[in-house]
């Protein structure tokens, strides 16, 4: 991104984690601002898409699967039962843990949400082909499967 003092020295310009970064800044806008007309957040879509993809589950396993922090988990589970777009139950198992389930109410909001996010990702994406766009997915998918794996395996190895 150019500032007032002109473009930043080329070498910086073609870093290409510098460029996933300020590309990353730049679609993190614009899916915050798709996401506040319905009034959420991201974490509220990745709850709400990962109960209704996986089904019911503790909030220790839900933090987990979506890497949202056990403090943010807790109040985006809070947010979301206030708005009875999900219902939390003790589980039968272990009195000491709450399953939570997706609401009908939920799936709706979360159909909302598929919407916005859709023309969020058209917004982003416009200057792109639909074959540059999927060439860009297959690309940044590669990028994160291997470092993901990576990471993966050297916290696997790493004894507890």
């Amino acid at each position: 991104m150019d500032t007032p003092e002109g473009p930043p020295p080329e070498r910086l310009r073609a870093l290409p984690s510098r460029l996933t970064n300020g590309a990353a800044l730049i679609a993190n806008r614009i899916v915050d601002q798709a996401l506040a007309q319905a009034g959420v957040r991201r974490y509220h879509y990745a709850l709400l898409a990962t109960l209704e993809e996986y089904g019911p589950a503790s909030q220790a396993a839900l933090g987990r699967r979506t890497g949202i922090d056990r403090s943010d988990m807790v109040t985006t589970v809070n947010d979301l039962a206030e708005r009875r777009l999900l219902e939390r139950a003790p589980d039968s198992e272990d009195r000491r843990r709450n399953i939570i389930t997706i609401t009908p109410a939920g799936r709706r909001q979360l159909a909302n949400l598929d919407r916005l996010l859709a023309a969020a990702q058209d917004e982003y994406l416009a200057p792109l082909s639909a074959a540059d766009r999927q060439n860009l997915i297959d690309l940044l998918t590669r990028l994160v499967d291997h470092h993901g794996d990576k990471h993966n395996q050297r916290a696997a190895a790493t004894p507890s």
